[in-house]
């Protein structure tokens, strides 16, 4: 049988490894896109449901005549005295995140383990006596005294391991007030998207936090952050 090749097989194959290599080209110089801004719960799952245990709603205070008929009497961020730190839906904080983590883990392991066994020739298994009726000319002085064979075995294993690692992560990142709770809690999300060199590094942050843990210059450490989901990477 004679296989004839086709002459159009091998322009096709090479067209087929160029157009391959153009799509392995394309998924590695392809320049990542910075996001749009918007913070909904299709861009941020973190907080597109929460659900925690709340306390029954207090109905809402009826303000006096004389105090809403007050310039500063509305108690917000626009009062006179008012606290500017951040307590409604859409006021902004920062989240201070400095984490220092240290883990060491050592482990070691020793094991030895010995043997032994001897088989003996006693007086040739009690025809000692009569050896040289046996084998004329043996004696039984001829005959070995001692172990005839001796065995003996020794093992011993040992080994040791260790991991150490340390991570440092100093970061602030602006966060958006997206949910009031009915007992006062915020539920707070910030994304933050860097890039740099073609490399595109985000920083997502979210969980519930008390306004009475956020500083005078509207600011709250991480480890105040009930349920809190930090990632960064990219």
């Amino acid at each position: 049988m004679n296989i004839t090749p086709r002459r159009g097989a091998a322009p096709l194959l090479l067209s087929m490894a160029l157009l391959a290599g153009c799509s392995v080209s394309e998924v590695f110089d392809r320049d990542p896109e910075v996001s749009d801004v918007a913070l909904t719960p299709a861009t941020m799952p973190e907080v597109a449901r929460v659900q925690v245990p709340m306390p029954p709603p207090e109905p809402p205070r009826k303000r006096e005549r004389a105090e809403a008929a007050s310039l500063w009497g509305g108690g917000g961020s626009d009062g006179f005295f008012a606290d500017q730190r951040a307590s409604e839906v859409g006021d902004i904080l920062t989240i201070r995140i400095d984490i220092q983590d240290e883990a060491r883990l050592s482990n070691s392991t020793d094991r030895s383990r010995s043997g032994g066994g001897s088989v003996g020739f006693p007086s040739f298994f009690g025809y000692g006596t009569q050896i040289d009726k046996i084998l004329p000319g043996v004696g039984p002085e001829d005959l070995p005294t001692g172990d005839i064979v001796d065995l003996s075995a020794a093992s011993q294993a040992s080994g040791s391991g260790s991991i150490k690692r340390n991570e440092t992560i100093s970061l602030r990142v602006a966060a958006l007030v997206v949910q009031k709770l009915p007992n006062g809690n915020l539920v707070v999300a910030g994304r933050q998207e860097v890039k740099v060199n073609q490399e595109l590094r985000e920083l997502r942050v979210a969980g519930i936090i008390r306004p009475e843990d956020v500083s005078r210059n509207n600011a709250i450490d991480y480890d105040k952050i009930a349920e809190a989901r930090i990632a960064y990477g990219g």
